[in-house]
């Protein structure tokens, strides 16, 4: 469960730095014509922020219990660290969506567009 709460926590967190940070290289990136450092941190955020994800996913496929036959009649027993290894999956899924979504923006924009 440890696994999965530091993705919960680090995958918005890692989002959110990225966010900043592209921001603040648009005015370096506008007086040299070069948008590679602007990319080079999308890229590193999103390998991250996936990797964590994957390991919140694995982790909550390790507390998935065998599955019983449908004439079964054995109860589930519910397990508490599932519910957040979940969490942090699908938060690390939805930071990765934010962070292809500004990059995005960095393909279609040049960084000294004024709008």
């Amino acid at each position: 469960m440890k696994k999965s709460v530091v993705a919960l926590v680090l995958a918005p967190s890692i989002a959110l730095g990225v966010q900043s940070l592209m921001y603040a290289m648009v005015t370096p990136s506008c007086s040299s014509q070069v948008r590679l450092n602007i990319h080079l941190a999308a890229a590193i955020a999103l390998a991250i922020v996936v990797v964590l994800a994957l390991v919140a996913y694995g982790e909550s496929s390790l507390h998935r219990g065998e599955p019983v036959s449908a004439d079964s009649d054995e109860a589930h027993t519910p397990v508490p660290g599932r519910f957040v290894a979940d969490l942090a999956a699908a938060v690390g899924a939805l930071s990765a969506l934010v962070i292809v979504a500004m990059w995005f923006t960095t393909f279609v924009l040049s960084p000294c567009d004024i709008l």
